[in-house]
C-alpha cells in the first residue's frame, strides 16, 4: 500500500538536498533562496485541499477514489525530474519546481486519505508509520545518490555537475514506478450505496471542493486548531534547515561559499547528502518503534521528545567542524522527522469523521504549506538583517522554533485523552 511513497518521498529528498545548490550554482544569493522556494508551499496550499475535496467525492469502477489523482500527480513529477537538470537559468529552474511541487503535492494528499480509508482504528498508528518507513527510505536514496554519483560520475553538462543529471533521472524512474506498483498491487474500499449515490448527484463540480474546504475549516476540530500553532513553527524551521543546510556545513567545516571555492562547495552539497541520507536512515530504522511508544505513552508525549531531539541537533549543527560529527547532530533530526511524518496524524484523526478524511487530510497540508510560505516570503529579510547573512545562524534560529513547537505540542488535546480524563 505504501510502496508509492517511496518515489514521491525521493523526489521530495531532491527537492531538500539538490535544488537550493542548484540555484547556487545557477547564481543565486543566499537571501534570495526562499523566495525561489516559494513554489513549494504556494503549490501545496492551493492543490493539496482541492485534490483532497475531489478524492473524497470521486470513484471510478477500474481506477478507484484516490489512484487517479496520485498517478496524474507521479506523472508529473517524473516529467519535471527529467526536465530539471537541463535548466539554463534560475527563473527556469524556479518554474520546473513549481510543476514538480503540483506533481508531489497532487500525489501525496490522496495518499494520506488512501491509508486512513484501509485501516480501521487498531492498525492506523502503523499504516501512517509506514509512510514515515517509507519517507526515510525514499530521502535516503535521494541523499545518498548526491554522495555516490559524484564519485563516479565526474565533469560537467552544461552549468551542472553531470551527476545532478543521474540522480535527477532516477528519481523520475522511482517516482513513476512505486506509485505504478501500488496502483497494481493494492486495491480501494468501493464506497456504499449511499455514498455513491452522493457522489452521483454531486453539482457545481468546480465550485464544490472550494465550499467543502471552507465549509471543513469551519467545523474544524479544535486539536487541529491546536496542531497549526506547533506547525507554524515546526515547518518554518524545517524550510531553515533544508535551505541552508549545504551552506552551512560548507562555512563551518570547509569555510567556503559557492563564489570564493567552487570545488569546496560541491564537496560540502556532496556531504550534504550524506547527512542528510543518514537522517532519513534513522527515520526508517526508528518509524515503527514510535507506533509502540505512541501506543504506551501517548502520541503527544512521543512527538514532544522527538521534536526536543531534532531541535538539539539543529542548535549543535553549525558549531560542528569535523564533518563526521555531522552525523551525530541530525541523529536527533532523524528521530524528529520520523515522528512528524506519521505521529500528528493519529493526534488528529480520531477527531476527524471518516466521510471527510480526504479535505482533512488536504486541511493538514494547509498547516504545513502556509508555514512555509510565510517562511519564504520573511526569512530572506531575517536572514539578511538579523543573522548576518550567515546560513549557520539560519540553522541556529531553526533550533530555537523546533524548541517552541515541542513546547506547545504539550497544550495538545484531542478526544481520546478528554474521555480519560
Amino acid at each position: 500500500m505504501n510502496v508509492g511513497f517511496l518515489g514521491i518521498q525521493y523526489s521530495f529528498g531532491l527537492q531538500q538536498s539538490a535544488v537550493n545548490p542548484i540555484y547556487d550554482f545557477l547564481g543565486a544569493s543566499p537571501d534570495e533562496i526562499p523566495l525561489l522556494n516559494l513554489a513549494g508551499p504556494v503549490t501545496g496550499l492551493l492543490v493539496q485541499p482541492i485534490i483532497g475535496a475531489l478524492s473524497d467525492k470521486t470513484w471510478h469502477p477500474k481506477w478507484g477514489r484516490r489512484k487517479p489523482y496520485f498517478l496524474i500527480g507521479a506523472l508529473l513529477c517524473s516529467l519535471s525530474l527529467i526536465a530539471f537538470p537541463f535548466s539554463s537559468s534560475l527563473w527556469v529552474a524556479a518554474s520546473l519546481l513549481w510543476i514538480l511541487d503540483a506533481g508531489n503535492n497532487m500525489a501525496m494528499e490522496p495518499y494520506r486519505a488512501f491509508v486512513a480509508d484501509k485501516l480501521i482504528e487498531e492498525q492506523q498508528p502503523l499504516g501512517f508509520q509506514m509512510q514515515s518507513f517509507f519517507t526515510g527510505l525514499g530521502q535516503t536514496l535521494a541523499n545518498l545518490s548526491l554522495f555516490i554519483f559524484p564519485l563516479i560520475i565526474v565533469g560537467k553538462t552544461g552549468s551542472l555537475p553531470t551527476w545532478v543529471y543521474a540522480s535527477f533521472f532516477l528519481g523520475a524512474v522511482c517516482s513513476i514506478g512505486s506509485i505504478w506498483w501500488s496502483m497494481k498491487t493494492t486495491p480501494e474500499i468501493p464506497p456504499t450505496q449511499e455514498e455513491l449515490s452522493l457522489i452521483k448527484n454531486k453539482k457545481n463540480v468546480f465550485l464544490e471542493p472550494l465550499i467543502e474546504i471552507f465549509s471543513a475549516i469551519g467545523a474544524m476540530p479544535k486539536v487541529m486548531w491546536q496542531l497549526a500553532i506547533v506547525y507554524l513553527f515546526q515547518w518554518y524551521a524545517l524550510f531553515c534547515y533544508w535551505q541552508n543546510s549545504s551552506k552551512s556545513i560548507a562555512l563551518s567545516v570547509w569555510n567556503a561559499t559557492p563564489k570564493t571555492n567552487p570545488e569546496a562547495y560541491e564537496k560540502a552539497v556532496s556531504w550534504t547528502g550524506l547527512v542528510n541520507g543518514w537522517y532519513n536512515v534513522v527515520t526508517f530504522l526508528i518509524a515503527f518503534a514510535l507506533v509502540g511508544f505512541a501506543k504506551k505513552y501517548g502520541a503527544k508525549r512521543v512527538h514532544f521528545i522527538c521534536l526536543l531531539l531534532a531541535a538539539l541537533g539543529f542548535l549543535a549543527f553549525p558549531h560542528i567542524e569535523n564533518k563526521n560529527w555531522l552525523f551525530f547532530a541530525t541523529t536527533g533530526f532523524g528521530i524528529g522527522w520520523a515522528s512528524m511524518m506519521g505521529i500528528p496524524y493519529l493526534m488528529v484523526v480520531s477527531d476527524i469523521p471518516k466521510e471527510r478524511y480526504g479535505v482533512y487530510m488536504g486541511i493538514i497540508n494547509m498547516m504545513i504549506v502556509i508555514p512555509m510560505i510565510i517562511q519564504n516570503l520573511s526569512f530572506g529579510y531575517i536572514l539578511k538583517n538579523f543573522l548576518d547573512n550567515d546560513p549557520r545562524n539560519a540553522i541556529t534560529f531553526a533550533g530555537v522554533l523546533l524548541m517552541l513547537a515541542a513546547i506547545y505540542t504539550l497544550l495538545i488535546k484531542n478526544k481520546r485523552e478528554i474521555r480519560k480524563v
